[in-house]
């Protein structure tokens, strides 16, 4: 075999390695449209309903909010002024935006060493055990998209002590996300009928 026969195999070997599709699917604003264009991502959203309970509408909308289904999103860069680099706002990345200090945590506990976040598969099961412990923690029912999403926007601890109250602009992000959790729910139950 060649060395550039071999080289071109390697690369697409590697390439294949890739974590996700680090572009989002077309029609956001249908989730009948996203799961035909993305069967995958049913598959880990169905997979994570049966292991923590959370509904498919409720892991949809959160993404949407989190990532807008790009599986290598970051947080913007920081400016010193307003040209000066600074690094990242948040060690947030992946579909579900989970901060470094929170990945780590999730993988210790449930023994997923080598989950990685720009895999719909594994930040779909990071959310279910998320929305877990705050209903857990915190009482928040895992239908509770609203309230889910604040829990996981401040933390368990900043949650608990409504630290949301006095964010205004999130409270009424927190309700966007309930109302697209409701609109993909009723979206989902008619996909069949399409």
């Amino acid at each position: 075999m060649s060395r550039t026969l071999r080289a071109m195999i390697a690369l697409l070997v590697l390439a294949s390695c890739g974590g996700g599709e680090s572009t989002a699917p077309r029609g956001l604003d249908d989730a009948c449209v996203i799961v035909q264009q993305r069967p995958e991502y049913m598959r880990a959203f169905r997979a994570t309903e049966r292991r923590w309970g959370v509904p498919v509408h409720v892991q949809m909308a959160t993404i949407h909010q989190e990532s807008k289904f790009i599986a290598n999103a970051r947080t913007p860069f920081r400016y010193a002024a307003g040209v000066i680099p600074m690094g990242r706002q948040s060690s947030a990345y992946g579909y579900a935006q989970a901060l470094d200090a929170t990945w780590e945590e999730y993988q210790r506990e449930t023994g997923k060493h080598r989950a990685r976040r720009d895999r719909i598969k594994d930040a779909t099961d990071f959310m279910g055990w998320y929305m877990n412990t705050t209903n857990q923690r915190n009482s928040v029912a895992l239908t509770d998209a609203r309230n889910q999403y604040l829990a996981y926007h401040e933390g368990q601890t900043g949650f608990a002590r409504g630290s949301y109250n006095s964010k205004t602009w999130l409270v009424q992000v927190a309700g966007n996300v309930d109302a697209r959790a409701n609109m993909y729910a009723t979206q989902l139950a008619g996909c069949r009928r399409r």
